[in-house]
């Protein structure tokens, strides 16, 4: 007999959802984190969108340690000199379970998993999972330091970097233009000062998200979260052009918090939390088989993330998996059958959801990312003109309105600007 029926490997989103579903239909679960308490490990920006974590808690408003509403989306494209920002709000950005919400990971995940022990799950932290037990080839346990325990299930939800997926489904090595290093740091500032900077009502918030000179023209972007009392910053570059880049990835963060357009709102704020993580920024093609005789993946580990450049997601993937891992699980134990054949109800459920849909809808997006360079050089450089154009004066006669606008477009190429908004097009 197994020491318990489902073990669950990773107290993020993801492992604390399954967990505490599964603990609430009765069954016998154990956690295991290897970080010194959930969230410990985690980066993320962060933002939640809310729809996924409202059906498992209705009332998650009320109880969860959330940071601040997002009402503002801000997006940028920047160059050396310049900054040209669309800001966008609405009502229905206040409406429950379409909203979302910033967060700070490290209380935002001991929440959660303190909502899978009151339901009675048992978590342990501080310990890593080395190895899977394995037997003819299905999940048996886990070896999580020098003890051996089993479990009729085993939920992976060890994040991006798991050795353990690659050993239970056979997921192979992540490429290089798949992935992405993430720089964070976390600004303490007073909230009326983020409120007066970023013009904000009390207690709302802003995503804001930066593309161009952010990494030196290179592949990726960067990113700003408003917490209650503090800023949380960051970039994200993709490996591959990595390699061809002048400039190392942490004198990019250090440039792009010198950008005019980032300084003022950070200005004398307290560095309070520095860290590195790992991205999948590859999309669905990166998403490798999520079920086998024993086991399951979820969240990062599953590869469940989406970057579509205006919109970062993954917490609600995350959140999501998990609870769909729990239902498949639940299933499989009430019918004595733990195979891979029975546990696929998760992938069926997954694909029947928003996850796999929207993950396959834009699955040519990574793609047009990487292929696209002038979203990071040229064209922030084109709608510099256009902007300085239209609104310099300087005393030089006028010249007509499309001339304003077309000769920065020639600088890039008419054809291309075509080409790449048709890709884009259909990428998206």
């Amino acid at each position: 007999m197994a020491d318990f029926d489902v073990i669950v490997v990773g107290a993020g989103c993801a492992g604390s959802v399954a967990a505490y579903q599964l603990a609430k239909a009765g069954k016998s679960v154990l956690m295991i984190e290897r970080g010194n308490y959930a969230g410990a490990k985690n980066m993320t920006g962060g933002r939640i969108y809310s729809h996924s974590l409202k059906k498992v808690f209705p009332d998650f408003e009320e109880e969860a340690p959330l940071e601040r509403r997002v009402t503002h989306e801000r997006i940028s494209l920047i160059d050396p000199e310049a900054n040209f920002t669309i800001d966008f709000t609405s009502d229905k950005m206040h409406t429950p379970g379409e909203d979302s919400w910033t967060v700070l990971r490290g209380p935002f995940d001991q929440w959660l998993a303190q909502q899978a022990e009151d339901a009675g799950a048992e978590c342990i932290y501080g310990i890593p999972v080395d190895d899977l037990v394995t037997e003819d080839g299905a999940v048996k346990g886990v070896v999580a330091g020098e003890d051996t325990l089993t479990a009729d299930i085993v939920i992976l939800a060890d994040g991006v970097n798991s050795l353990l997926t690659a050993k239970a489904v056979g997921a192979p090595t992540p490429q290089p233009h798949q992935m992405a290093v993430g720089l964070k740091e976390l600004i303490e500032l007073p909230a009326e000062v983020i409120e007066d900077r970023l013009l904000l009502a009390p207690g709302e918030g802003a995503a804001w998200l930066f593309a161009g000179d952010a990494t030196h023209g290179h592949v990726g972007g960067a990113f700003m979260y408003t917490n209650k009392d503090s800023i949380s910053l960051g970039l994200v570059a993709t490996l591959s052009d990595l390699v061809t880049a002048d400039t190392p990835v942490y004198q990019m963060f250090e440039d792009f918090k010198q950008h005019p357009a980032v300084a003022p709102p950070v200005k004398g704020g307290k560095v309070v939390e520095y860290s590195g993580h790992m991205v999948p920024e590859g999309g669905y093609a990166m998403v490798p088989k999520l079920v086998t005789d024993g086991c399951l993946v979820t969240g990062d580990a599953g590869m469940l993330c989406i970057n579509l450049g205006y919109c970062v997601r993954g917490m609600d993937f995350a959140v999501t998996s998990g609870d769909f891992a729990a239902q498949a699980a639940i299933e499989a134990l009430d019918a004595g059958d733990v195979s891979a054949a029975k546990l696929a109800r998760y992938t069926q459920l997954l694909d029947g959801s928003y996850v796999m849909k929207d993950l396959r809808q834009f699955q040519k997006f990574p793609h047009f990312m990487e292929s696209t360079k002038r979203i990071f050089n040229e064209y922030p450089a084109m709608v510099r003109d256009m902007m300085n154009n239209l609104f310099i004066v300087d005393g030089e006669p006028c010249v007509p309105l499309r001339r304003k606008l077309m000769d920065p477009v020639k600088t890039v190429g008419i054809m291309n600007v075509l080409k790449d908004a048709k890709g884009g097009v259909t990428a998206l």
